[in-house]
């Protein structure tokens, strides 16, 4: 609706208008303008506060994405991630082997005689033709066969080393096995010489004794000089249709008086020999008459 300023004098109808009507026609037309732009920016302010407000409220951007760009593959992801595992956890340290004990003991074994035994691992064996005491001081004659037929064999020696027993008058000691096929069961109850320390010099029967579960014939021999002395005793035993000798001996210096050298114990040394000989067997063997046992085999042995 348009608003019409008259002035205060009445005019006829046909009177052109005044300027004061075309002033207020003119002021009331801007004014419906002016209202019009009021509104429309009102519109747009509104709606840019409205753009604001969903812009502030969306998303973040990952941080991962400008600090840490992704791996451009699978693999170095797998890289790093094996980088920071563990070595251990990975592959675990084998463990260190423990070295395996050696038993104590060792087992001698003869096929052809049958014989076997166990004996200390530091002493030393010889078997065959070399079944001999070595030391000096005993010699193959200080400790002979002692069967009444001939046709004995050495089978076996054991020694114990020459250290065995320092500051004393030792010199050496023995363990010999010796097999003679060319005597009867009577016969291998008896010895070539016997033990003749009695007070009269006569000579000293053989005596029964019972090693393990064998039944033995044991006697003894001693011999001295001013340099040495020999003691040795004497086992005969029948089995496998043959006469089986063990001879324990033991060697010392003729020294024992003098510098502060002291006798050895000879009861201790005869039973470290004597542990030997209770570990004997006699193995049933089919041999020839009069052959020679076959080189020995050596095994480890349980103490």
């Amino acid at each position: 609706m348009t608003t019409t300023w008259k002035s205060g004098d009445k005019k006829s109808s046909n009177q052109a208008p005044s300027n004061n009507t075309i002033s207020g026609t003119t002021l009331s037309s801007w004014s419906r303008q002016q209202k019009l732009a009021m509104i429309a920016s009102f519109a747009i302010l509104g709606l840019l506060l409205a753009v604001s407000a969903c812009s502030k409220q969306g998303p973040k951007p990952a941080l991962v994405g400008v600090s840490s760009p992704a791996p451009s593959s699978a693999t170095p992801a797998i890289a790093v991630t094996a980088a920071n595992t563990p070595t251990a956890a990975a592959s675990p340290a084998p463990a260190k082997k423990t070295p395996k004990k050696r038993p104590a003991n060792v087992t001698y074994s003869d096929a052809n005689s049958g014989v076997s035994f166990l004996y200390p691992r530091k002493f030393a064996l010889a078997s065959g033709d070399k079944a001999q005491p070595q030391p000096a001081a005993v010699s193959m004659n200080d400790a002979p066969m002692n069967f009444v037929q001939p046709g004995g064999v050495a089978v076996a020696t054991v020694a114990l080393p020459g250290g065995s027993y320092p500051g004393t008058d030792f010199a050496s000691a023995f363990f010999n096995v010796n097999v003679n096929r060319s005597v009867s069961e009577q016969e291998c109850s008896h010895f070539a010489f016997v033990d003749t320390r009695n007070a009269d010099g006569e000579s000293v029967d053989a005596e029964k004794v019972k090693v393990g579960s064998t039944d033995m014939e044991m006697t003894s021999d001693f011999s001295a000089n001013a340099i040495k002395q020999t003691e040795t005793q004497y086992y005969h035993s029948y089995q496998n249709g043959a006469c089986y000798e063990y001879v324990l001996g033991l060697g010392t210096e003729g020294f024992a008086t003098e510098g502060g050298i002291e006798h050895v114990n000879r009861d201790e040394v005869f039973a470290k020999l004597g542990k030997i000989l209770a570990t004997v067997k006699i193995n049933p063997v089919e041999t020839e008459h009069g052959a020679e046992p076959a080189i020995a085999t050596i095994a480890a042995g349980k103490e």
